[in-house]
């Protein structure tokens, strides 16, 4: 059974920067895709950033592009995502997402059925 854990959440100022982890268990990591979602307060959940399984192609939602950057390390079955000035525009409980579809064409990452619990990130402006 996949298990995924979040951690790296909390409450940060404006301006401030967080890093997310996700440990992955129970499954194969080197040759899975990887993503990271957030959904905030009645809106539908989002990708936030994507990373392809051998790490070098990613993708970024418009709103991130430049402040977040996500990242796998394959020994430690773990996925990261590094977040710099932070706005408050940012607050959001943060999933990570483990085996989804990476379409190269597109540019897509599409969900795979494995979820963390997620870890609320909460920005004071």
């Amino acid at each position: 059974q996949v298990q995924l854990t979040e951690s790296g959440g909390g409450l940060v100022q404006a301006g401030g920067s967080l890093r997310l982890s996700c440990a992955v268990s129970g499954s194969t990591f080197s040759d899975k895709a990887m993503g990271w979602y957030r959904q905030a307060p009645g809106s539908q959940r989002e990708l936030v950033a994507a990373i392809r399984s051998s790490g070098i192609s990613t993708i970024y939602a418009d709103s991130v592009k430049g402040r977040f950057t996500i990242s796998k390390d394959n020994a430690k079955n773990t996925v990261y995502l590094r977040m710099r000035d932070l706005e408050p525009e940012d607050t959001a409980v943060y999933y990570c997402n483990v085996g989804g579809t990476w379409d190269s064409f597109r540019g897509r990452y599409s969900a795979g059925p494995s979820w963390g619990q997620g870890t609320q990130v909460t920005v004071s402006s």
